[in-house]
């Protein structure tokens, strides 16, 4: 089954693609991979929650972030679909690069990346297994939680 099909599965919608907050594209083609900007998990033109994630009052929770680490990771495949045509050329998911702004006492980073990439071996299965960095930051553009960008090879 294609990408496409699974999402289609899965009853998940591939959004418009988000407008750059600066200079710079959504993505970029080089040879046969494209490599996405960091993506924001903008649902609707707006980010669903804003501020550092860790444990407390005034903090994003890491469940909260998680789902929007899945967020960000479609809206990269929205990037990635508007540059190639297609999901379904996709032939393998190679790095997922994950951002978390976080408080200085979060270390659940990885956790918190799991989101994009659970969702993408959801989707792509075995061509969805990817290397992957989970960075805590201090802030992210706009004070969003979580920020994700992807490598993927396409034919």
């Amino acid at each position: 089954m294609g990408a496409e099909a699974r999402l289609a599965e899965l009853g998940v919608e591939v959004p418009a693609v988000a407008p750059p907050v600066a200079a710079y594209v959504p993505a970029v083609t080089s040879g046969g991979y494209v490599y996405t900007s960091g993506q924001l998990p903008f649902v609707a033109g707006a980010l669903p929650e804003t501020g550092k994630v860790g444990d407390g009052e005034g903090l994003v929770s890491a469940d909260a972030a998680k789902g929007y680490a899945r967020t960000a990771a479609l809206n990269a495949l929205a990037a990635i679909r508007a540059e190639i045509g297609s999901l379904d050329r996709i032939t393998r998911v190679v790095k997922v690069v994950g951002f978390v702004a976080s408080d200085p006492a979060f270390t659940g980073q990885p956790g918190v990346i799991n989101g994009a990439s659970e969702f993408l071996g959801e989707v792509f299965g075995d061509a969805g297994v990817h290397a992957r960095s989970a960075v805590g930051v201090a802030v992210l553009p706009l004070d969003s939680p979580v920020e994700v960008e992807l490598i993927v090879e396409f034919a």
